[in-house]
């Protein structure tokens, strides 16, 4: 097994592997990836037998630790369909000796939830043990079983029929001045409540729409022509994921964020097995915003978790 640092020459090969892996997402395709290019130094792997393309690692270099990615939510070794776990292990072990051979002295490695993974694809998990790394991160996601959900309490439903009283409609918005409307919201919500912005900008997260427009979808709340709450979802192949979420005072008041959640639960049903709210929890997981993750619960959402794994080469 070779493992051969990602260059831009080796973009459509990236690209067309990405496509077809087993425990792939949209985000590792390099339209997506380089948006801030700017920002990482990337140190992404491709690993051939022969000349065959067997696997890739998304990536980053900062100091002498090799992360998977910063820039994403998770990461990790990306597999196709026929990859058995001698497969992974001999990536595995082809990156740790290239690794050590560049005087790199850690690996961070964010892997994706089987939720979204097309097939098992947790070989890497059992590689990471192998090699002696240590769980060091677990985050907990709140997710929907879109295919039996569980009933919301009373008090949800009383909201969604409030807001459709009060006359919010739930709308696919499509134009970049909407992203910038929602993302300026997302903005002073994050701010106000925990001196934060988002991670993206509004002008990037036009961007990437233009770039995935059937995978990137904002759904807003609309009451009297006015944007009060919405969502920017991710599409996956096996679930939808809230990128971001937001709401007015007065679409707080009158549960419009509600009416948007319970229309991707409706949207999605059919479609996908899942739908992933993100995580509540902080400081790698060790403190945990009780009121953010029962809101969420309220939806029929329970715990799946984003694990973290290091490894001292």
């Amino acid at each position: 097994m070779r493992p051969v640092v990602y260059t831009k020459e080796r973009e459509g090969e990236w690209n067309a592997f990405v496509t077809n892996a087993k425990n792939s997402l949209f985000m590792f395709h390099r339209s997506y990836m380089d948006y801030h290019s700017d920002r990482f130094s990337d140190h992404s792997f491709m690993f051939y037998e022969d000349d065959e393309l067997c696997g890739l690692l998304p990536a980053n270099l900062s100091g002498n630790c090799l992360y998977s990615h910063q820039g994403l939510t998770f990461g990790g070794l990306l597999l196709s369909d026929k990859a058995k776990q001698h497969t992974a292990q001999d990536c595995f072990e082809a990156l740790l000796s290239q690794l050590r051979s560049e005087g790199i002295s850690k690996l961070v490695y964010k892997a994706v939830p089987h939720i979204y993974h097309r097939q098992p694809a947790e070989e890497d998990l059992y590689c990471l043990h192998r090699a002696g790394a240590v769980l060091s991160a677990v985050s907990a996601s709140t997710v929907v079983n879109l295919s039996a959900p569980l009933k919301m309490p009373k008090g949800r439903k009383a909201q969604i029929a409030r807001a459709k009283r009060e006359g919010v409609e739930v709308r696919l918005l499509t134009e970049k001045e909407d992203y910038v409307r929602f993302m300026a919201l997302e903005d002073k919500v994050l701010t106000e409540r925990h001196d934060k912005k988002a991670v993206h900008s509004a002008e990037e997260m036009w961007l990437l729409h233009s770039r995935f427009p059937e995978e990137i979808r904002l759904f807003g709340a609309m009451l009297s022509g006015e944007l009060i709450a919405g969502s920017v979802v991710f599409v996956y192949p096996q679930l939808v994921h809230t990128q971001y979420m937001a709401a007015d005072e007065t679409a707080r008041r009158i549960g419009a964020l509600d009416l948007v959640i319970a229309g991707l639960i409706e949207e999605y049903a059919s479609q996908k097995l899942w739908l992933d709210f993100g995580i509540s929890t902080e400081d790698d997981g060790h403190y945990l915003n009780e009121g953010l993750i029962a809101q969420k619960e309220g939806f029929g959402g329970r715990t799946n978790i984003y694990g973290k794994w290091e490894l001292q080469l």
